[in-house]
């Protein structure tokens, strides 16, 4: 194996909080044998609402996708980790950052970029009206 690193290879951010590990399965691919984009969009939702659940201490919703982008396939065994960091806190939402990388199963230790997104949650009551987010 050749030391030198691919052009796509990045370093993880030191900025940003590891919120969740995860390596995709078979039964988790499209009919291309990429994982399916939908599998990825619900993982990436999971690590999105890590860091909110700290400041709505209670019920929340995810009420926005304001970006989403596939940079790169994700392959059945990458070990995938993603990272997430508040950008934004209003009266009754917040809004993160979440960038996922993939190690590839037989280069670990190497990363790629391969999902970007933010996405807002809400803070909701019992009834599921938007409700403030407590100061802390």
């Amino acid at each position: 194996m050749s030391n030198e690193s691919s052009p796509l290879e990045v370093q993880l951010p030191t900025d940003e909080e590891l919120v969740l590990k995860v390596i995709p399965m078979p039964a988790d691919c499209n009919p291309n044998g990429d994982i399916f984009g939908g599998w990825v969009m619900a993982q990436v939702d999971l690590a999105g609402s890590v860091l909110p659940a700290r400041y709505a201490q209670g019920r929340m919703a995810t009420v926005a996708v304001n970006e989403f982008v596939f940079k790169h396939p994700v392959r059945v065994g990458d070990i995938l980790s993603f990272f997430s960091k508040v950008s934004r806190i209003g009266r009754t939402s917040i809004t993160v950052k979440v960038e996922v990388y993939a190690e590839r199963y037989r280069a670990q230790g190497r990363y790629v970029k391969v999902t970007e997104a933010s996405v807002t949650y809400v803070a909701i009551d019992d009834h599921g009206k938007p409700r403030p987010i407590p100061k802390t």
